[in-house]
């Protein structure tokens, strides 16, 4: 099967194609096709971005297939290229799950879920839908997750998905409607700020504010956009109070950990706070 890994970035494609060719020869007939979504599909990426995938497989993975790709993604960290070895995040999506979205829990066959299950790729959040297997940015662990089981990423993939290879994404998702987007990110605001919206470092306190802008113009305009466009439009829409902060938040630059990892001044995470909450009586 053909592979289409051109990318903007040399050292990405090698690692895509890495990871396609083993993909490829572990799942054998249980392969479907390979995406890239996230800011690869909304066509906001830049050296920096993570590089969201989506692996669509027939059925979920068998043990065989587990055991290949857990060595798999064990062994791309140690890939000759420093930045995108760790830049992967994705999951494996079995296609009939993948294809519509379920309100109705499910678990994995033989793999039920405790009542007190947390998502490892949700900030601890309960069962939810249907837990994919999934690589977090910069590990090279597969957990349990329902992190790209969303709405979100089936609109972001079937609109704009790349194709690595495979069918097109829109042959493989049916149509994610403006509310249905608006449904979800309302209620992932809510999970978010369950969790109590902790700040370790700057990266997270700019997370929270991108996040929440990017929460108010799917509910503005019913699409997925990257988290620069949406604090673009919040800076001329919203409250000019809060015009600093969301500057601030815009102005960190993916790769500069220096500033990155600085911790949050006291008076500029109560100012974040606020901002969320603020965003949460909007999108109510």
């Amino acid at each position: 099967m053909k592979l289409n890994t051109n990318t903007a970035y040399p050292e990405l494609n090698s690692v895509l194609t890495h990871l396609l060719t083993h993909t490829m020869r572990i799942l054998g007939d249980n392969f479907v096709g390979a995406y890239l979504q996230g800011s690869f599909a909304i066509g906001d990426h830049s050296p920096y971005s993570d590089c969201d995938f989506l692996i669509v497989t027939h059925e979920d993975l068998n043990a065989r297939e587990l055991t290949g790709l857990r060595r798999l993604h064990k062994e791309i960290p140690t890939l000759p290229y420093p930045y995108w070895r760790t830049g992967l995040e994705g999951s494996y999506a079995p296609a009939p799950i993948l294809k519509c979205w379920s309100t109705v829990p499910r678990d994995p066959p033989g793999e039920p879920r405790g009542a007190d299950w947390g998502d490892p790729g949700r900030l601890g959040a309960p069962a939810y839908a249907y837990p994919f297997w999934y690589v977090d940015h910069g590990s090279d662990t597969m957990v349990r997750s329902e992190h790209d089981n969303t709405q979100v990423v089936r609109w972001t993939l079937r609109e704009g998905g790349v194709v690595l290879s495979g069918p097109d994404p829109k042959d493989l998702i049916d149509p994610v409607s403006a509310d249905d987007l608006r449904t979800e990110v309302r209620e992932t605001m809510d999970t978010f700020i369950a969790t109590g919206l902790a700040m370790p470092m700057i990266a997270w306190q700019a997370f929270w504010v991108g996040l929440s802008c990017r929460i108010l113009h799917t509910i503005e305009t019913g699409r997925v956009t990257s988290k620069k466009e949406a604090m673009n439009w919040a800076q001329d829409t919203l409250d000019p109070a809060w015009r600093g902060l969301i500057a601030r938040a815009r102005a960190l630059r993916k790769g500069d950990d220096e500033q990155a990892t600085k911790p949050v001044a006291p008076a500029e995470a109560e100012a974040t706070q606020r901002f969320v909450h603020y965003c949460r009586d909007l999108a109510n």
